[in-house]
């Protein structure tokens, strides 16, 4: 069902804490051609329904990491009523050693 595990774990601490939340739910699309057909889009892990808000988790390397604040930043700039955190592999790993999950990262 996840991409990654730290997308697993990161599940399971929301449920540990009865945060409610789904799955890649929502598309954003950035960009489009001249005949309306996206040709960027941004689709964040979770949606958790109690906060209307998004959360991306990445463990990847910066260069990826860069390419999803450029995308997160877009998609604020076009729809600013959207809530999106990034969690990187230093926020995943500190979230894994403050509640005890399991190798996040």
């Amino acid at each position: 069902m996840f991409a990654h595990p730290s997308e697993q774990h990161i599940a399971e601490l929301f449920d540990s804490y009865g945060i409610r939340w789904e799955y890649e739910p929502t598309t954003f699309v950035l960009e489009t051609n001249e005949a309306g057909e996206p040709t960027m889009a941004f689709t964040p892990d979770f949606y958790l329904c109690d906060f209307d808000a998004y959360v991306e988790v990445t463990t990847l390397r910066q260069s990826l990491i860069t390419r999803k604040h450029r995308k997160i930043r877009m998609l604020e700039a076009q729809r600013p009523d959207v809530s999106v955190k990034l969690l990187c592999r230093r926020d995943v790993e500190r979230l894994g050693a403050k509640y005890g999950l399991s190798r996040v990262a």
